[in-house]
């Protein structure tokens, strides 16, 4: 028996048994607040009055089960907002049982039953590509956030899909939200879809990059530069190098990097990317070139150059061929999508902004350099306890 073979097995199977039931609870937590949200909802505004509900619940739920933790009247208001704006996954739905008072009754009389744990609705009216899996997956407290910030629900499913997929935490969350991640995903100027043999290779790529990212953490005025202008692409990339890991969690999923300046030789020819990247979802290479200044169509020219020493020379068997990436400050979106297109190697061109081109009241609202060293440092994937 091969001990190594055997210590891998076992350590999988540890590690998908509690992963699974980490699942579980989290389902079962997330199925406890929507079944009293939901008796919240349809019963509060008859028996305690649309005010008073939550905080009289919370003085009686404190009398009967002393120290108990996550019920306040502020959580069970949360409860509720769960319970009402995803209405649509009870299977006795008000909308669906032909009056208020009919589903009222309906509810009433399981609650009797004290069956306060509802039967998730799986089928989803109009919405057949429902993620259910990524909705049980990530917490209540994630849900709340969502809910909170997105008003769209094309829009807070994009983000229950993103905190599953990339196992968010909060505060990554809440920083994806504020970058406004949903309206610039898949938005940006590029050519993959004529320069990518496989249509679904290329949505792939499509919305693997966005057409604007926020480096906040670079931090001009801590690098002693009073001039944004004297900024160039090496301090830039420096920068970026030092803070690779704050670059990879804005970069999004599945990137991987390689090196900075990474030498390429051809021919005679030394040629140096700015910024390398592998992306295993896509699995490619990915080259970056980084530019201070507006966009220019030379830029464009000068990264296919490198893109095509990279698939002559680097690129393995089995990977797909490179994409290239342009950073600049500022661009003409429609201008940079028209040029792009004359173009054979799959590129785009992202705008990019740093904390000195934020405003005041938007740096004084992120967190100071130490808490957020702290928090990517940490990486905890725990959920935040409500309240």
């Amino acid at each position: 028996m091969n001990s190594d073979k055997t210590v891998e097995i076992i350590k999988t199977a540890i590690l998908q048994s509690q992963y699974d039931a980490a699942r579980s609870v989290n389902e079962k937590q997330l199925m406890l607040y929507y079944g009293i949200g939901r008796y919240i909802s349809l019963n509060s505004r008859k028996g305690f009055g649309e005010k008073g509900a939550t905080d009289a619940i919370n003085e009686r739920l404190d009398k009967e089960l002393p120290g108990l933790k996550g019920f306040t009247s502020r959580n069970l208001r949360y409860m509720r907002t769960f319970y009402e704006e995803w209405e649509m996954l009870d299977p006795v739905s008000r909308s669906d049982s032909g009056s208020k008072n009919e589903s009222n009754s309906l509810v009433n009389s399981e609650f009797e039953s004290t069956n306060i744990m509802p039967i998730w609705n799986l089928q989803v009216p109009n919405y057949q590509d429902f993620p259910m899996d990524a909705f049980l997956h990530i917490g209540f407290t994630h849900h709340m956030l969502i809910l909170a910030k997105a008003k769209s629900k094309e829009e807070r499913l994009f983000y229950i899909r993103r905190c599953a997929d990339e196992h968010l935490t909060v505060e990554s969350l809440q920083k994806s939200i504020d970058a406004d991640d949903f309206h610039h995903q898949g938005n940006l100027p590029n050519n993959f879809i004529q320069t990518i043999p496989s249509a679904e290779q290329a949505l792939r790529a499509i919305n693997t990059f966005k057409d604007e990212y926020l480096l906040d953490y670079i931090n001009v005025e801590e690098l002693g530069i009073r001039d944004k202008q004297d900024v160039d692409e090496r301090v830039v990339e420096n920068t970026i190098i030092h803070k690779i890991k704050n670059f990879i969690l804005t970069f999004g999923k599945d990137f991987a990097f390689v090196r900075n300046q990474y030498h390429l030789n051809a021919f005679g020819e030394d040629q140096y990317i700015d910024l390398l990247f592998f992306n295993r979802g896509l699995n490619c290479l990915v080259a970056v070139e980084l530019k201070t200044g507006k966009f220019k169509t030379s830029y464009l020219g000068q990264l296919q150059g490198y893109l095509s020493v990279l698939d002559g020379f680097e690129r393995k068997p089995h990977e797909n061929p490179s994409i290239g990436i342009i950073f600049c400050k500022d661009m003409n979106k429609s201008f940079v999508d028209y040029v792009i297109q004359d173009y054979t190697k799959p590129m785009d061109v992202a705008a990019y902004k740093t904390s000195k081109d934020m405003s005041s009241e938007l740096r004084n609202a992120l967190p100071n350099i130490d808490d957020l060293r702290r928090l990517l440092d940490g990486c905890d994937n725990t959920d935040d306890e409500i309240d």
